[in-house]
């Protein structure tokens, strides 16, 4: 099913009037929906009484009621016992597994006990997250010395995830985000059941783990000098001029992470990118390099075209020095798999460079692009060697894919339908449904970076291609590069609510999409994420500019917002528009004569609800050329 039939799908299964601020007569709104839910009548009442019990249990459970009594006492204030007695039970119980998902649950909500039965203590922990979606928004943190009872709705919901890979890319190279920030980060994600943090801790700007065997790599390639503005505008570094820039994790750090992210069932992906994106290896280590050259750790500013960031394949050293990266890694991750990159490789210096054309004379290679693969190809039987699986992004089938490589398919679908139809397993993560480093709303309110991924984009893919055996999509991810995310809080913004689209896109059954249901229950998890104090895009509610020209080849503008429903108020005379303004109709405005400016905002139940915009006709004139849209 094509893209725009799946969004009009979607559109079109379900009355409008929940999404357009119409009254709802639910109580429950779960993200991710759940795979059945039976609301009940009347509520459970958590108060000081309450207590949390586990009907039978091992360690894994004991921690997991552990993290549960101290959610609720930050949010309720009562510091529920665990144990037996109490005249109401938060009952969590292991049962046997029979045909129950490995981390599926059942959770019932009656006036007398709230009950989360599983197979594993990963289901319970899911169970549970379903559980405070079920409580107060006060969950997430509740006013210092207010405490009272919560009100929790009656249910019972049968639950279990559509794929076992659910994952969020945290990109910690191009800027570093703190053990703090990305133990919050883990938090957030388990909120809504992601069980995989994708780690991308090497590139051109900032090598981010210690390598004790290899104490350059944090002496120099965890540090550049100090840039604020628009990455790739930057200067190169100075002479002389400071690298104070950066940071790392050193392997306790990266030790209490990893555990962290366990005990809410998440596991951390490593990727170490080879054999590009190597610039701070490099930096650290020059002679890993074709050219041998002593470069900086890049701040962000363009790459000169003689700069050398891939890692000579022909080189012996290169293979010792990854050896000893990689035996680190293992040993610190428990994760089955290691992350190689494999990406966007600059080949003309392997074409330049006379170890390596002797090396492709050795081999019988026809092409740099197998000289990729047989570079690949080693790095499969290297991690083998430590007990791990290799995963690359999808350039790793260029020149022929490793026997047993999992492919993280990212330049759209086509590279994850080709590995599957080889028979092997995919991760799909399609850059134009799930990078979250891209625009969400009109480029004239967001802040600056390339492309665009909406939430109707993230919402409306679906991961498994109707041309390939649906066992071997292991599941996917969404993806937020850093280069233009200087700080935490711009990651949570770019984060979700897109990241909500991807959690259910990765655990609700297929067919119990719907986008309008989803908005309204979105909707639900603002007072949450405001609770929580995380950051959050509303760029959803605001007017996208649609330009284009018109038979008459003037420029023609259509709006409209990804919530439908919402109205739309214009003006050309540089006043800020409100609901006494032109409204938007539907026909596509044509500028007025010496009008330079269309300014816009959307209202719904007659109060504004999206960001005032104001776009120029150059600016949308250029648009309309780019994107040849033709009214």
């Amino acid at each position: 099913m094509s893209r725009i039939s799946l969004l009009l799908l979607l559109t079109l299964t379900t009355g409008l009037c929940r999404a357009t601020g119409m009254e709802d007569s639910t109580r429950i709104h779960v993200i991710p929906e759940p795979v059945s839910i039976k609301e009940g009548s009347g509520s459970f009442i958590l108060d000081n009484t309450t207590v949390i019990r586990m009907t039978n249990g091992n360690a894994d459970l004991e921690k997991t009621a552990s993290w549960l009594s101290d959610r609720l006492a930050t949010g309720s204030g009562y510091t529920l016992a665990i144990g037996a007695g109490g005249s109401k039970q938060i009952n969590l119980e292991l049962v046997s597994a029979g045909s129950m998902n490995k981390e599926g649950y059942h959770l019932s909500v009656t006036s007398e006990a709230v009950t989360i039965k599983a197979a594993t203590a990963a289901g319970v922990f899911y169970g549970i997250q379903t559980f405070l979606q079920l409580c107060p928004a006060d969950v997430e943190g509740a006013v210092p010395g207010q405490v009272r009872p919560w009100s929790i709705p009656c249910a019972e919901i049968e639950d279990y995830p559509r794929f076992g890979w659910r994952g969020l890319m945290l990109d910690v190279s191009r800027h570093f985000f703190t053990k703090t920030e990305v133990e919050r980060y883990i938090d957030e994600m388990a909120r809504y059941k992601f069980n995989v943090c994708h780690l991308h801790l090497s590139d051109d700007n900032g090598w981010r783990i210690e390598i004790k065997s290899l104490p350059e790599l944090t002496r120099v390639g965890a540090w550049r000098v100090s840039r604020t503005g628009r990455w790739q505008s930057y200067l190169p570094p100075l002479a002389d001029e400071p690298s104070d820039a950066g940071g790392y994790y050193t392997q306790d750090d990266m030790k209490e992470i990893i555990a962290y992210a366990a005990a809410r069932y998440i596991t951390i992906l490593p990727e170490i990118d080879v054999p590009a994106h190597s610039l701070a290896l490099i930096a650290s280590y020059p002679n890993l390099s074709c050219t041998q050259l002593p470069y900086p750790v890049n701040p962000g500013a363009p790459q000169p075209e003689s700069q050398d960031n891939v890692l000579c394949v022909a080189n012996d050293s290169v293979y010792l020095v990854l050896d000893k990266i990689f035996s680190e890694i293992a040993a610190l991750f428990p994760c089955p798999y290691i992350h190689v990159g494999g990406d966007e490789a600059d080949k003309k210096f392997w074409a330049a460079d006379p170890k390596c054309q002797r090396l492709m004379q050795e081999q019988h290679l026809s092409s740099v692009d197998e000289l990729q693969s047989y570079f690949v190809k080693r790095m499969e039987k290297m991690l083998q060697a430590k007990g791990k699986k290799l995963i690359g992004w999808d350039e790793i089938l260029e020149g022929g894919l490793a026997p047993s490589a999992t492919v993280m398919s990212w330049r759209g679908m086509k590279g994850g339908v080709a590995a599957a139809k080889m028979g092997h397993e995919v991760v799909m993560t399609p850059w134009d449904y799930t990078y979250l480093d891209l625009y969400q709303g009109d480029p004239s309110v967001e802040p600056p970076t390339y492309g665009k991924c909406r939430l109707t984009d993230c919402y409306t893919y679906d991961p498994v291609p109707d041309s390939v055996d649906p066992k071997l999509i292991l599941g996917g991810q969404g993806n937020l590069w850093s280069e233009s995310v200087p700080t935490f809080r711009h990651a949570e913004y770019m984060t979700w609510p897109r990241g909500l689209a991807l959690a259910e896109v990765y655990w609700s059954p297929r067919n119990k999409r719907n986008f309008n249901d989803f908005l309204l229950r979105m909707e639900a998890q603002f007072p949450r994420l405001d609770a929580a104090q995380i950051n959050y895009a509303r760029s959803a509610f605001d007017v996208w500019a649609q330009p284009g020209f018109n038979k008459m080849n003037q420029l023609a503008v259509g709006l409209t917002s990804e919530v439908p429903g919402l109205d739309i108020y214009y003006t050309f005379d540089n006043t800020r528009p409100d609901n006494h303004s032109p409204k938007y109709t539907g026909t596509p405005l044509v500028f007025p004569k010496g009008a330079a400016t269309l300014t816009v905002i959307s209202y719904r139940n007659g109060k504004p609800i999206g960001e005032r915009i104001s776009l120029t006709k150059d600016d949308l004139t250029k648009r309309a050329r780019e994107g040849h849209h033709i009214y």
